[in-house]
């Protein structure tokens, strides 16, 4: 083993932030990525990481030899995605996580598309809406939709999400159609969420913002649950329209409140930072932004 791939171990170790979790992302022995930093670092003569029993931290001469290593492994690995992508052809495994609605339901049709055109790539795939540490997990590509926090993780956007506040014809018709939104605190409310988050924004055509506070009677984490629950008439729900899209068009849910808008979020697109980002990868980003665009076609009238 040369020092390049040296290197690269090193940068895993300071990535993932221990080298127990460096080997399990490499798939190698503990005991082999400890060694290999300790001849690392006996052959250059310093002390990278401080390490104790329970503890690690990255030394001032470490942090240099990170910063400079990440350059050079970085050029190594351009240099490989460029011979390669002539040829056009992604092997390996990609590891993703993507929220579940999406995901099931948008993401799994692209992603089969994708698969056709490269057949030897393999995914790995974890559906999920929780947050998860991407670093820490070893994945190469999540997807989020949102606002995207301070982080340091690197992002690209996928697609505008848009949101819609909706119901049954059926429940309107038992309960009539609000006109403002204070209305909606005389309804059954399905909320995406938990009960300790904010109250849903509007926003008027004359720029005027107003939160309005409501008592949930339904609260689920899940949004193909709570349009469910909006179409058997339990209710007004607040969802994506990625996730109502078909209702809205046969109508088995209709649009409230139109002439209030609320702020659009995206989909985005994250991967860790300060790393060449791989010809698979970018691959996958380039398919995903051309088949969903500005205007996809969840958004576009039938």
């Amino acid at each position: 083993m040369g020092q390049l791939e040296d290197m690269y171990i090193f940068l895993r170790i300071v990535e993932t932030g221990s080298i127990t979790k460096a080997a399990e992302q490499m798939n190698i022995a503990k005991s082999a990525v400890s060694k290999r930093l300790s001849l690392l670092e006996h052959k250059l003569g310093i002390k990278l990481i401080n390490r104790t029993t329970r503890t690690s931290s990255i030394t001032e001469a470490g942090q240099r030899y990170y910063q400079r290593s990440k350059l050079i492994v970085d050029e190594v690995e351009e240099l490989n995605s460029q011979t390669s992508s002539s040829k056009r052809a992604l092997a390996g495994t990609l590891n993703i996580a993507v929220p579940l609605s999406f995901g099931l339901t948008h993401l799994a049709p692209a992603l089969d598309l994708f698969l056709l055109q490269h057949a030897d790539l393999k995914l790995n795939i974890n559906f999920s809406d929780q947050k998860i540490d991407i670093i820490e997990q070893g994945v190469d590509l999540a997807f989020r939709i949102g606002h995207l926090d301070n982080s340091s993780l690197q992002a690209r956007k996928i697609a505008p999400i848009k949101h819609v506040l909706c119901a049954s014809p059926e429940y309107l018709s038992l309960h009539g159609e609000p006109k403002t939104p204070n209305d909606l605190k005389q309804h059954k409310i399905l909320k995406y969420g938990s009960a300790e988050q904010s109250g849903w924004k509007f926003l008027s055509q004359d720029g005027q913002e107003q939160v309005v506070h409501l008592e949930p009677h339904f609260i689920a984490n899940n949004g193909d649950f709570l349009k469910s629950l909006a179409e058997s008439s339990h209710g007004i729900t607040y969802l994506p329209t990625f996730i109502v899209w078909q209702s809205l068009a046969n109508q088995t849910l209709v649009p409230l409140l139109a002439e209030y808008h609320q702020q659009t979020m995206h989909a985005y697109a994250v991967y860790p930072p300060n790393r060449h980002l791989p010809f698979k990868v970018r691959s996958l980003i380039d398919f995903l932004v051309k088949r969903f665009g500005d205007n996809p076609y969840w958004d576009q009238p039938e």
